[in-house]
């Protein structure tokens, strides 16, 4: 059974809602429509009913077990614009501007649903830039306890050499921080490790990777990586990790025994946390394509509560898909 297929298998068994702001979107409408007859959770779709419900007649799918909210309608608009104006107070946000605002962005609008508790998770972007979904994410439900960094990961499903290398890999970041301190790489490890754990089902070894392997080149990047194991130290992880590691001496074991022989992490690592965004995304698009691998996300992490991003150019599958992790993330 591959990752996604026991993902959704979790999803079911929660019962969570899910909020999918982008009801205008066709794409969204059949992905609802899709994880509604199969059970994996209950989609909220914001947007106009009658929209909604032409866009599901034209496409030709059924909104049974959906849920349709329109926020000019939503009983609880007033409480969530007192809400959000206590959050933003230091902002200058008021009530006036706040319920203006929840009224005229639907990711605005989604994040309240997950601060309030009325659904669990949100999965928006197929019609927003990341900024926009970030944005409402980090001013509404804000960071975890403990954590200042909101990054991503995508999850590698490996279909080749699945013996040598495991069946899933755990990359990270990919998607939002250009260039990480120490202490934004240490975050963007500790979010990886509770990731692999909670969604992939999968013990963390965590690799912080560099052009070097335990001195063997120095630059000042390299430093930033020494400084993040020292700083995942002090914070006394619960994860096993090794900073400093090439990406073979990470996976391979037969090069891990050789360059980093006392690591427990060097040659048997799962989670790679790459340097900067450039390494991390364009690593993650290499292996998917040149090893056929399935690549799961970006998915947001470091959030006091799940929400997640999807690409413009996102499909149905990858809505059903994220929709589902993002049900088994809020089980956290």
């Amino acid at each position: 059974m591959g990752i996604i297929r026991r993902i959704k298998e979790k999803s079911k068994s929660l019962g969570k809602k899910i909020v999918l702001p982008e009801g205008t979107d066709e794409r969204v409408v059949r992905a609802a429509s899709i994880i509604a007859a199969e059970e994996l959770l209950t989609p909220i779709i914001i947007g106009n009913e009658e929209v909604i419900k032409y866009i599901a007649k034209k496409a030709r799918v059924s909104l049974e077990g959906t849920v349709i909210l329109d926020p000019k309608y939503f009983d609880k608009i007033d409480a969530y614009a007192t809400k959000l104006a206590e959050l933003r107070a230091a902002k200058g946000m008021t009530f006036e501007k706040a319920k203006e605002l929840l009224l005229g962005d639907v990711n605005f609008f989604g994040a309240m649903m997950v601060k309030m508790g009325d659904a669990d998770g949100m999965v928006s972007g197929s019609e927003s830039p990341t900024a926009n979904v970030l944005r409402a994410a980090i001013q509404i439900v804000g960071t975890k306890s403990g954590i200042k960094t909101v990054s991503s990961v995508v999850l590698m499903e490996l279909l080749l050499n699945q013996d040598q290398y495991g069946e899933v890999l755990v990359f990270g970041d990919c998607a939002v921080i250009p260039v990480p301190t120490a202490e934004q790489l240490a975050d963007i490890a500790t979010g990886a490790a509770e990731t692999a754990r909670t969604v992939a089902g999968i013990d963390p070894k965590v690799a912080l990777l560099s052009f070097s392997t335990k001195g063997s080149a120095k630059h000042e990047s390299v430093d930033t990586v020494i400084e993040a194991g020292r700083i995942l130290r002090e914070r006394n992880v619960t994860f096993e990790f090794e900073e400093e590691l090439q990406a073979d001496a990470a996976l391979v074991e037969s090069v891990g025994l050789l360059k980093s022989p006392n690591s427990k992490v060097a040659g048997k690592a799962n989670i790679m946390i790459f340097p900067n965004l450039a390494s991390g995304n364009i690593g993650y698009k290499l292996v998917q394509r040149l090893a056929n691998a399935k690549a799961y996300g970006p998915l947001l992490q470091g959030l006091a509560m799940p929400i997640n991003d999807l690409s413009r150019g996102c499909s149905v599958e990858d809505i059903v898909n994220v929709a589902a992790i993002t049900a088994v993330q809020s089980e956290v």
